[in-house]
């Protein structure tokens, strides 16, 4: 779950801009559009190869 805590006096073109980066972060719009469409076998390949790289760059640091 994204949350933001806004500050006294910030204007709400940063507080949405700094949620729009939690929320593709957490990777959140990418798993509702996977549920909420059907997934092809290829598509389905595609995103786990792209996992498994993430993964592995993550495990390598």
């Amino acid at each position: 779950m994204a949350q933001v805590t806004v500050g006294e006096n910030e204007g709400i073109e940063s507080v949405l801009r700094r949620f729009k980066r939690q929320v593709s972060k957490a990777g959140i719009l990418s798993d509702v559009k996977r549920v909420r469409h059907f997934e092809t076998p290829i598509e389905k390949r595609k995103r786990k190869a792209i996992a498994r790289r993430r993964k592995r760059r993550f495990h390598q640091r």
